[in-house]
């Protein structure tokens, strides 16, 4: 249980922390040509995910 608990805090504070990098980083992206914008966002979209896997994976191991 308690590696549920330490997965569950650290998946929220590195989700936290990815989406105000996003946030940074779009408006850095913003000015810039729309095809840029749409492959930033498509991305930010979605690579928070491998992380979450990995970490999904590792809280639900068998000891």
């Amino acid at each position: 249980m308690p590696r549920i608990l330490l997965a569950t805090f650290v998946g929220l504070v590195g989700f936290f922390a990815y989406i105000g990098g996003a946030v940074v980083l779009a408006d850095r992206v913003a000015p810039l040509h729309w095809t840029v914008q749409v492959t930033y966002f498509l991305l930010a979209g979605v690579l928070w995910v491998v992380p979450a896997h990995f970490l999904v994976l590792w809280a639900a191991r068998k000891w």
